[in-house]
């Protein structure tokens, strides 16, 4: 019974099997390789944009023609492949360098958990949607401080936590914290009037670090965070404002130093905006009145900035409904008095276009360690990770014993202080006796010698702290690092994405560098042949051919062009003169230019006013020269405030180009005529097939 059981399955198996091949036939024989259906039309359909589930339908003749010419293309490509790597290309050491470094940056968003990715770029989308204004203040805590350092940090921050929601002044507490010493000191605060303690002004997604962030768009207007931890410290935040963020802007500006309580600048801010009220431009009055002088010269243009290189004052005006053409009232801040026009602001564009500028941005971002950790933790289950410095021993009972299978205690013996320094060292011979594996990933074992390797060369100089603490985060940044390693080094063979994408680079990189040596540099050092090729096929041109048309030097005019910058330096009647007595006397250039220059005005201020050059016009592709001057004559035309005159000294005939004139043209023609007889040879050494019946058959 078994065995017929077992014979039923084998045959639904095989049936499958040929099904499957039935539905996928063979399209393509090239050198003992069979290319199924599947591969061509998964290249094809990628070639012209179309998506692979969409429905089929009837193939019209153009669509026939497009499957038909990638047929071709396809067919030349693998011969070429073919050939490229039985000589080697694909080894080549500045191919294999490329590739390298194309994989490290491919690899980058393959080591990040996908849905953890998508829900962090998600989140910064809809947090782009606004800027927000906050206040804060700073007890700084160094990022590597000891528990010690860090619970006073944390002490003080509270501390002034409740100062605050006790209704002491906000910036003034700001204020404190910034000029206080280390020693504890509060010095004498020495800041311009401008200045106010504690302000970051209007920000958005990306413009803080992530902790920071979190906390500002975790707060509604006018409430006030406790304590939030970041790398620099302790921050207390007050969330000022919240508007709908417009992206950059481009404004022009008048402003006027004033003190709003003693009354000064206001006049003549006033007289500024009556004047625009009147009518005159805003440029023309930003010259006449503004105070900033570098940016009068441009009329009181700023360069398109964003929200946080901007006045917070100036953003609040332009995000509280301010339409391109606006200017503001006469308004006063701590810098003086200021009226704003709004001459362009920018519209958040949709997710799908910030995608790319997000991933780069959140690469360098604290918030890439949570699809990062996700990506980690998730290797650790896929490669069956061991870390026997957590993993307890079981006796024989099955009881867990006290002690971990591994330990760090040899390695901890040997640290001293002088890793801050980046100045320890170790010796390995001791380590050696006690070589113990401390963690697995899939088939690779990492032994404490490996990790000790490891803290020596990552060390950097730095804040003091535990030395235990520094060994278990070294440690868990080593385990981190490897097992990422072990999944980059295993990409290929786990996400057949990747493999297909560095599969398409690499025979990219290997077809183009076959391409530049037998097809492009050939042609182009191959200076008999080419010769060769123009003399044979220069007589197949023909000039009544459009298609031949660059082969062909159209009737040209040798021409002689005055140029004049200004009617007032030289009349034209008065140089139309000189030009004509010049020509007939068969003056050269410079001595025509010398006779023009005699001419000019004496009291002409224009720089440069006449150049004379010759040029060489053809007809239907220089339009110089009107339809009814393509003959030998001086004409005048005219071009603002000056003029040109135009000397047509000669007609040339239409003519075949030389070699050298049309040698563009000829290198791509030889080119393409190399690469012709290459493919034949190819096709034949690689015996190339083709199945026109599963072409034929082909929908899509």
């Amino acid at each position: 019974m078994n065995k017929i059981i077992s014979a039923i399955a084998l045959t639904a198996v095989t049936l499958t099997a040929v099904c499957q091949k039935a539905n996928d036939p063979v399209m393509f024989d090239i050198d003992g390789q069979q290319i199924r259906r599947s591969e061509f039309m998964k290249e094809f359909l990628q070639s012209i944009g179309k998506d692979p589930s969409s429905p089929k339908t009837a193939c019209t003749y153009e669509k026939r023609q497009a499957l038909n010419e990638y047929v071709e293309l396809f067919a030349n490509f693998k011969a070429k492949l073919a050939d490229a790597k039985s000589k080697g290309y694909d080894q080549r050491p500045e191919l294999v360098r490329e590739l390298n470094q194309y994989r490290a940056e491919l690899a980058s968003p393959y080591l990040l958990d996908s849905a953890t990715l998508k829900e962090m770029l998600k989140e910064a989308y809809e947090r782009n949607k606004y800027i927000v204004r906050a206040n804060h203040i700073l007890v700084k805590c160094a990022d590597n401080a000891s528990p010690a350092d860090t619970l006073k940090a944390y002490q003080r921050a509270m501390s002034i936590y409740k100062r605050v929601m006790n209704g002491e002044n906000f910036n003034q507490l700001a204020l404190e914290e910034e000029q206080r010493t280390e020693d504890g000191i509060v010095r004498d605060a020495d800041k311009s009037k401008t200045y106010i303690a504690g302000e970051l002004g209007y920000f958005t997604v990306f413009d803080m670090i992530y902790p920071f962030e979190n906390a500002v768009y975790s707060l509604n207007v006018g409430e006030i965070s406790q304590p939030v931890r970041t790398r620099f410290g302790y921050h207390i935040i007050k969330l000022i404002d919240k508007k709908e963020y417009y992206g950059q802007s481009k404004v022009q500006h008048i402003w006027v130093r004033g003190d709003i309580k003693l009354s000064t600048g206001q006049s003549k801010i006033e007289e500024a905006y009556e004047r625009l009220r009147g009518g005159e431009s805003f440029e023309s009055v930003a010259k006449s009145l503004s105070d900033d002088r570098t940016t009068t010269e441009e009329g009181g243009r700023l360069p398109m900035l964003p929200v946080t290189k901007l006045p917070f004052e100036y953003v609040e005006k332009i995000a509280d409904g301010m339409h391109e053409g606006d200017y503001t009232k006469p308004f006063h801040t701590r810098f003086g008095w200021h009226i704003v026009k709004l001459l362009h602001k920018d519209t958040i564009p949709d997710f799908e276009d910030l995608v790319s500028q997000y991933k780069q941005k959140l690469s360098r971002d604290q918030r890439n360690s949570k699809p990062k950790d996700r990506f980690i933790a998730d290797a650790k289950k896929r490669y069956s990770f061991k870390d026997y410095v957590n993993e307890y021993a079981k006796d024989k009972r099955g009881k867990k014993m006290s002690t971990p299978i591994a330990t760090l205690e040899p390695l901890a013996k040997m640290m001293t202080d002088s890793v801050f320094h980046k100045k320890w060292d170790y010796d390995e011979t001791v380590l050696l006796n006690d070589n113990q594996v401390l963690f697995t990933v899939g088939d690779k074992k990492y032994k404490l010698n490996d990790f000790a390797r490891y803290v020596k060369a990552k060390q950097t100089v730095e804040m003091k702290y535990g030395l235990d603490e520094y060994l278990n985060a070294r440690y868990k940044n080593y385990i981190d690092e490897e097992v990422l390693k072990y999944a980059n080094e295993n990409l290929e063979r786990d996400n057949p994405e990747f493999a297909a994408l560095m599969d398409e680079y690499r025979n990219g990189l290997v077809i183009f560098a076959y391409n530049e040596e037998n097809i492009w540099s050939k042609a182009m050092n191959d200076t008999s042949g080419l010769k060769t090729f123009y003399y044979i096929n220069r007589a197949k041109k023909d000039i009544n051919n459009p298609a031949d048309s660059n082969y062909f030097w159209n009737e040209r005019a040798r021409t002689m062009v005055i140029t004049v910058a200004d009617s007032t330096c030289i009349p034209v009647s008065k140089a139309f003169k000189i030009v004509e007595k010049a020509r007939k006397k068969k003056t050269s250039l410079s001595g025509t230019k010398e006779l023009l220059t005699k001419a000019v005005n004496k009291k002409s201020k224009v720089k440069n006013p006449v150049a004379v050059a010759l040029e060489t016009y053809e007809e239907g592709r220089h339009n110089e020269l009107a339809r009814n001057e393509w003959h030998p004559g001086t004409y005048i035309h005219r071009t603002g405030k000056g003029y040109k005159i135009y000397v047509v000294e000669q007609m040339t005939n239409p003519a075949l180009k030389t070699l050298q004139e049309a040698r563009g043209y000829y290198i791509t023609d030889y080119q393409n005529e190399l690469e012709e007889e290459l493919i034949k040879r190819l096709r034949r050494k690689y015996n190339v097939t083709i199945h026109r019946d599963v072409v034929d058959e082909t929908t899509y």
